[in-house]
């Protein structure tokens, strides 16, 4: 490989970009709304001008994407365009429903109030990825300010994968190949959308990075703990998954480690003391705050955001749901087995080539699992994207393992051993 691995990264990302001018519009999403009314809040806006700068992104999207399912719809083809039409019909309707509630005194807060102000409040606790719009859609207007922000958010994604791998011992060849299937399976969709999700991901693998350098014998404990810090900001129950689900993985690792007659060593050690303290902190931090309890998280989901009168029994319903859930999803899944495998694989991969930062790649994972529980709806499954970083990493390290000895990246090794040979977890 001629050029810098530095080149190629760059290159992948600046391709990957150049694809994504083929949808600048039609990403969004019925909470995208209230992000971007957040956002533009931030930026210095009054309630009635965030709303109607949100209201004409999300209609002229919506008018988009009508005129070109229309454009290949084989009995509507040759009538008119409804695009004008459906763009029309949306601005009438959201205006009229967020002006009436700004007229009756609305404006408390950050977001547009496209909904009930309890369903708001949900919202209103994630200033993260607004905060991170604001200079987007000031320099470059709504339209091309959350495209570019995009972008940039799925590209650091990207650019992260290959420094995670690179910091196990990938050579620089299949960590490329990491950042690229980053890019080309739903990971670089889903960071795509105006949502907090593609943010959460770039953010587990900074926090999976500052993991592998602390296997390393490397300071990684404090990207570690920003990380979780800036997780909190963009959404605090991912944070808290995450900071749980690592030091799970870590306390699986000393375990093994201890029943082997091994010392858990001094990289678990740091893993459990900051991944432990995120989770404590960022629960207590929760409830100073007054952050919605996961009582009303329930109830949002059971009331279809609080549209229908509270349940009386929402746990019962709760875990009815949820069986219910688990089997259909199950069952799409063997239909077309594709993620399963890719999963299965990635995880061998990844137990193989590395197995204690496998460990903990696996429970970075989990937070996907654990958010797709806390809200079971079929409909939603880009909640389950942290799962997909199993193949993103976990595959170019089996490609590695196949390869023989892999060179060592660059820094001391770790004093445990636990990232290098596959008996070390």
């Amino acid at each position: 490989m001629r050029a810098r691995p530095a080149a190629w990264v760059l290159f992948l990302a600046a391709l990957f970009g150049c694809l994504q001018l083929a949808n600048v519009t039609g990403r969004d999403t019925p909470d995208s709304r209230n992000y971007l009314s957040y956002a533009l809040s931030l930026g210095g806006a009054d309630k009635a001008e965030a709303a109607g700068r949100t209201i004409a992104y999300l209609c002229a999207s919506r008018g988009e994407k009508a005129s070109r399912k229309h454009g290949v719809d084989v009995r509507r083809f040759r009538t008119p365009d409804p695009g004008p039409r459906v763009r029309a019909q949306c601005r009438r309707h959201y205006e009229r429903i967020v002006g009436r509630r700004l007229a009756a005194g609305r404006t408390s807060g950050r977001t547009a109030p496209f909904m009930s102000e309890r369903f708001m409040r949900i919202f209103e606790v994630r200033p993260g990825y607004p905060l991170l719009l604001v200079p987007f859609v000031t320099l470059l207007g709504v339209t091309w300010g959350v495209w570019t922000a995009s972008v940039c958010i799925a590209a650091a994604g990207g650019a992260l994968v290959f420094l995670v791998l690179r910091t196990v011992g990938v050579p620089a060849g299949s960590a490329l190949a990491g950042q690229a299937l980053y890019y080309v399976l739903p990971t670089g969709a889903t960071a795509m959308r105006p949502m907090t999700e593609g943010t959460v991901t770039a953010l587990t693998l900074a926090a999976l990075w500052g993991c592998a350098l602390v296997l390393r014998g490397r300071r990684g404990g404090g990207l570690l703990a920003v990380s979780l810090a800036l997780l909190f900001a963009v959404k605090h129950s991912q944070a808290l998954f995450l900071a749980v689900c690592l030091a799970g993985a870590a306390g699986a690792i000393g375990v093994r480690r201890r029943r082997a007659g091994r010392e858990a060593g001094a990289a678990v050690r740091t893993l459990l003391k900051v991944t432990l303290a995120a989770a404590v902190g960022t629960v207590l931090l929760a409830r100073l705050l007054h952050y919605p309890s996961e009582s009303e998280s329930l109830q949002d989901l059971l009331t279809d955001h609080y549209l229908r009168p509270d349940r009386e029994h929402p746990w019962e319903e709760f875990l009815d749901l949820e069986a219910a859930f688990w089997a259909e999803w199950l069952r799409r899944q063997l239909l077309e087995p594709l993620f399963l495998v890719l999963v299965a694989a990635g995880a061998f991969g990844a137990l193989r080539g590395s197995p204690a930062f496998g460990v903990l790649l696996l429970g970075a994972a989990g937070t996907g699992v654990l958010s797709m529980a806390a809200h079971p709806d079929i409909a939603i499954g880009r909640l389950m994207v942290a799962v997909w970083l199993v193949p993103v990493v976990g595959l170019p390290l089996l490609h590695a393992s196949t390869l023989g000895p892999r060179p060592r990246a660059s820094g001391p090794r770790a004093p445990d051993g636990l990232e290098l040979s596959p008996s070390g977890a």
